[in-house]
């Protein structure tokens, strides 16, 4: 080597020395970017200014900070529309170079954003309960920081048939994915006890006047099972079912978006009574809980649902998972292992673990609106603890099932 072929070298090398660790430092105190997909305005606003409510309170919490790095926090509203939902995910992802996506809410959005998600190779805490999301069509990089739609639907059915007493039942459903996969969890779980469905009873996701649905009731059914999306709808629904006049001759039941806390407090009498599942409610007993429920209310003036929860928890589990990487957000792969085995022990709705699916193992809550203080409030009732999305079947027996739908589980003659 010549000796100016040497100084050259020793040149680039005292750069690299000097420069590559600052250029590498920079890189890891640049911001932590997460984005949020929530339907923030049309009929699903309020549940999704929920979710925007709770990231926003966890990220006060920590002060806008994970692993000593500060975190850039972007909000996009996907209108309650798939379409809408993919088109944010990408600008999220391209234009704002997001780590992290959290969202969105809708079943139908959740399957649009995950196979793009994956594509991409960025982390994705979904809040849409779509059952496939964790389990047939599952990713490396997704996971769900809530429920699975069938999740709380099978134990409402379960409980429907053991302790309410009920042999006939109807259901009423929103003529989409959320709607056929939590009607049909719930079908399954009633019948395999020995209960029957006698008639499924399918609404336009936008329904505003139920009358025609509820006139097509057979009087024979010992309850009602319906099933909302959450938003106005559940508040409209209540109020023409006891408008209707079957409030007090058919009881009704659902899973949690029927009576969720975000909406609530815009319901009166007709809500009273209602029986939900859910895998959370303000009302849980628990040190945690209270000083949740305390501080939310303190913040936002309001009881905190499960809208709020989830975006609260997926945030926690991508602080959890930075801490333990102290911040490294280069490695997808490495993200997507960390995240997988957090434990979320601190969580409001109680102990909350992952299964291999990327699915919470949670408690489920059998949940009653009762007016307490003035205030109407979903009583916990009953617990049911550690709750699989694959409810008491083994996942490889279930996954060889068809995926629930408008068509299965079948009626029975």
């Amino acid at each position: 080597m010549t000796e100016r072929a040497f100084r050259a070298l020793l040149a680039v090398l005292l750069v690299t020395f000097f420069y590559f660790p600052t250029w590498l430092s920079a890189q890891e105190k640049e911001p932590i970017k997460i984005g949020l997909i929530a339907p923030l305005s049309g009929a699903m606003a309020q549940p999704g200014n929920d979710m925007n409510n709770g990231a926003i309170f966890y990220l006060e919490k920590i002060g806008y900070k994970m692993a000593d790095r500060k975190i850039e926090f972007l909000v996009e509203d996907d209108e309650a529309q798939p379409a809408g939902s993919l088109s944010k995910a990408r600008k999220l992802v391209e234009l704002n170079k997001v780590h992290f996506l959290v969202g969105p809410l809708l079943s139908n959005s959740g399957y649009a954003v995950q196979p793009y998600a994956e594509s991409k190779r960025t982390p994705n805490i979904t809040i849409s309960a779509a059952d496939d999301l964790t389990q047939r069509k599952r990713g490396k990089y997704l996971f769900r920081s809530v429920w699975t739609c069938s999740q709380p639907s099978h134990i409402l059915g379960e409980y429907a048939y053991h302790v309410l007493g009920y042999r006939k039942m109807v259901t009423i459903g929103m003529d989409y994915a959320f709607g056929w996969e939590t009607v049909g969890g719930f079908q399954r779980a009633f019948e395999e006890l020995g209960g029957k469905i006698i008639q499924k009873i399918w609404c336009p996701m936008t329904t505003q006047d139920f009358s025609p649905y509820l006139a097509q009731i057979r009087k024979d059914t010992d309850a009602v099972h319906y099933l909302s999306s959450g938003g106005k709808y559940s508040v409209v629904f209540l109020k023409q079912y006891q408008e209707y006049g079957l409030k007090d001759k058919i009881p009704v039941n659902g899973v949690g978006q029927l009576t969720d806390e975000s909406v609530l407090p815009t319901m009166g009498d007709e809500a009273l009574g209602v029986i939900t599942a859910l895998p959370y409610s303000p009302t849980i007993d628990t040190p945690i809980n209270r000083e949740f429920v305390k501080a939310y209310r303190e913040k936002f003036g309001k009881f905190p649902s499960l809208y709020s929860l989830g975006p609260y928890s997926a945030m926690n589990l991508i602080n959890q998972a930075m801490i333990s990487l102290k911040g490294d957000v280069r490695d997808s792969e490495k993200v997507a292992q960390a995240l997988r085995s957090v434990q979320l022990k601190d969580d409001p709705r109680g102990p909350v673990k992952f299964d291999a699916y990327g699915n919470p193992v949670q408690n489920v809550y059998i949940r009653k609106v009762e007016r307490v203080g003035g205030e109407l409030q979903n009583t916990v009732v009953y617990t049911y603890p550690e709750v699989s999305q694959f409810w008491k079947f083994k996942p490889e027996e279930f996954l060889k099932q068809p995926p629930y739908s408008r068509d299965y589980p079948p009626m029975k003659p």
